[in-house]
């Protein structure tokens, strides 16, 4: 029986949208890399019908099918659950927003009247809810190597639940455990951002904060509000206030004010960034010696937002009881599209766990044709050509300095660049982190660059004690040996680690053979790898990266086998004097 699936994430955030067809995963989109909005919208209780209309219809196109193909439609969250747990209501926050009888109530009624709104689109089957936490558990369960597993969910909020923990046999997922709202990592993590004069999507900014500060000075005050259990964790709804935007009682526990601009953080803030990574790992630690009393497989899978802290993932997994992981590369909300149609798919086809599904790489996105490729670059007031080599071309611009836009092949699905959409430098250069941050990026000088290192080399740079398959997506983070740091110092973390990414010939040969002929230059197996954007959403289309090359300091681009350069631009054999001046007065 041939059937067609999509899945289908706008809840809160990260919206977007994956296909089955017949027995195989299509695609999976993030409606950002379209609609060019980050995280595509904002998480309100007036917005959750904004459905991802143009993820939809790129993975129909990709599927060659019609909305009225679809058999079933599976939406990630369940607002019949939401509705009858009749969450906690917080009188201090505004009337119609989060937590008050008039939010929820809006949240509802624009939740339950998708399904008329697909329809009236054109689609005629099934609408399915699919409970929040059990699409996060799907998404990296049936992708995953494993028949049976120990499954883990933890985010911000689900329909209530913020950790779930789910026993994984043959195809089928129960429920063990659940921890309920206020008790949340997510939102401590998002409440800690906007303390910190940042927004609640930077929680990837306070981590690599973290690698700064003490967590002495502040774990103490931290363990004053969340208590760790044998069984999980709680904590005090009136210390974190999640809801609203009062952040007083922080300010008097912490004796910190507020920030209202995250430019002024000190190592005072540092400090209190490295306290909660350090309570976070302590209770994702504790949760997994409890995952693994209560079910008895060697497995561990990993999903929901706070499953990307790359820090505490190789803690739990290093020091923890599990032998294997597997952490959903699009870990976070965008995740769960994917998670709610392989979850209908196993729901109907018991047992039948497709090979398709066993993830081997992530890119699901689109890719273009050589003749869209052309037409594009006609549009645009720039010079290419085709490279007979582009791997030992292209290696050669990294080796003298350039930084290089790669854009490859299928876009990545999740919130990290692997190798098909990427800017790519040196990492032996040691102004390089500065000048990524300052001309390219434009970001904060605190941020790190990760590495794609060569597989088979890895080890020989890196303080890996458990091999893990998520090292493949750049959700661990590793030691780099002593002996190694100064040869690769744009890449070294300032706590002397890197969030690497293991790159393998049979999940992306041309990014392995590019990253091969630069070590076969400089002796060096691996290349400084971050996304390819500059404030915005990572580039999904040819279009997208030549807007985004042309109003950054970028030095070459490079789609398929074309090399793109900008009029006028230096040669290649020669520094940016500009970058080096600005460098050197900085």
């Amino acid at each position: 029986m041939s059937i067609n699936i999509l899945g289908l994430n706008c809840a809160y955030h990260e919206s977007s949208v994956a296909l089955i067809r017949g027995n195989k995963v299509i695609a999976a989109i993030e409606e950002e890399r379209l609609n060019r909005v980050k995280h595509a919208k904002s998480a309100l209780t007036g917005n959750p019908n904004e459905i991802p209309l143009q993820a939809m219809n790129l993975c129909l196109e990709m599927g060659n099918l019609l909305l009225s193909d679809i058999d079933i439609i599976a939406f990630s969250f369940n607002p019949l659950k939401r509705l009858h747990n009749n969450l906690k209501l917080d009188e201090q926050v505004q009337e119609g927003e989060w937590g008050t009888a008039a939010g929820e109530q809006k949240f509802y009624k624009k939740l339950i009247g998708i399904p008329e709104q697909i329809r009236a689109l054109g689609f005629n089957g099934q609408f399915m809810w699919v409970d929040h936490c059990v699409a996060h558990a799907a998404s990296a369960y049936y992708p995953s190597p494993f028949t049976d597993a120990t499954v883990i969910s933890i985010d911000g909020i689900g329909e209530y639940e913020s950790v779930t923990i789910s026993a994984a046999r043959e195809g089928k997922l129960f429920s063990m455990k659940e921890i309920s709202y206020p008790n949340s990592l997510g939102l401590l993590w998002e409440k800690v951002a906007q303390f910190m004069g940042m927004s609640e999507y930077d929680a990837c900014k306070v981590m690599s904060l973290a690698s700064f500060g003490n967590p002495e000075r502040f774990i103490g005050h931290f363990q004053r509000f969340v208590q760790i259990k044998p069984d999980g964790f709680t904590m005090d709804i009136d210390v974190c206030r999640f809801r609203s935007n009062d952040f007083s009682t922080f300010e008097s526990l912490f004796g910190l004010p507020a920030l209202q601009d995250r430019s002024a953080i000190t190592s005072d803030y540092m400090d209190l960034a490295a306290a909660l990574q350090q309570i976070t790992t302590d209770i994702l630690l504790a949760l997994t010696h409890y995952a693994a009393q209560i079910n008895p497989s060697k497995n561990l899978c990993l999903a929901g937002g706070v499953a990307l802290n790359c820090v505490a993932n190789t803690a739990i997994f290093e020091q923890g009881p599990f032998d294997n992981i597997y952490i959903q590369p699009a870990a976070n909300d965008a995740g769960t599209a994917l998670g709610a149609a392989l979850h209908a798919y196993h729901n109907i086809f018991y047992g039948e766990k497709c090979a398709s599904f066993e993830a081997n790489d992530t890119y699901l996105g689109p890719e273009y044709s050589e003749s869209e490729v052309l037409a594009t670059l006609g549009l645009f007031d720039v010079v290419y050509e085709r490279a007979d080599n582009i791997a030992d071309e292209v290696a050669a611009l990294i080796a003298s300095g350039k930084v290089v836009g790669w854009f490859q092949g299928r876009m990545e699905f999740g919130p990290r660049a692997l190798g098909n959409r990427s800017l790519l430098a040196d990492p032996r250069d040691p102004d390089m982190v500065k000048r990524m941050n300052l001309l390219v990026k434009h970001r904060e000088d605190h941020r790190p660059f990760c590495p794609s290192v060569l597989k088979e080399d890895a080890k020989e740079w890196f303080e890996i004690k458990k091999d893990a398959d998520s090292a493949h997506y750049m959700l661990m983070a590793y030691p780099v040996n002593q002996e190694q740091r100064t040869r690769i110092p744009a890449v070294v973390h300032v706590d002397g680690t890197s969030r690497i990414q293991l790159v393998s010939k049979t999940t992306n040969a041309k990014y392995h053979a590019l990253i091969s002929a630069f070590k076969k230059l400089t002796g060096v197996p691996l290349l400084l790898n971050t996304s390819f954007n500059d404030r915005e959403p990572i580039v999904c289309s040819p279009e997208d990266a030549l807007k985004t090359f042309l109003r950054t300091k970028i030095d070459f681009l490079v789609i398929d086998n074309f090399i793109v350069r900008k009029k006028n631009a230096m040669p290649a054999q020669s520094k940016n004097s500009e970058v080096a001046d600005l460098i050197t007065a900085s």
